[in-house]
């Protein structure tokens, strides 16, 4: 079976993927460029030498420049909310 790789890598659950093998694994919470460690690294070698990253909860790689926040202070910056019942 031939793996084609998309022409821009998608997140899914934090891991950037470029097939749809990638994709399968990550929705597993398998690292797609370590997929023999297992689901969130169990497998994983315990070795310091060869870090292995976690996904992360929130990604911000879909946004452009202008989605995101600005460098300047603006009126409503440092407001706060009261999130209890």
């Amino acid at each position: 079976m031939t793996t084609v790789n998309y022409p821009t890598p998608v997140n899914v659950n934090g891991y950037s993927c470029k097939n749809c093998t990638d994709v399968d694994n990550a929705k597993r919470n398998i690292d797609p460029t370590h997929p023999k460690d297992g689901p969130l690294g169990v497998n994983a070698s315990r070795s310091p030498a060869t870090p292995r990253r976690s996904p992360s909860a929130v990604s911000f790689s879909h946004l452009s420049a202008s989605d995101k926040a600005p460098t300047t202070p603006t009126a409503t910056q440092g407001h706060r909310v009261d999130l209890r019942a």
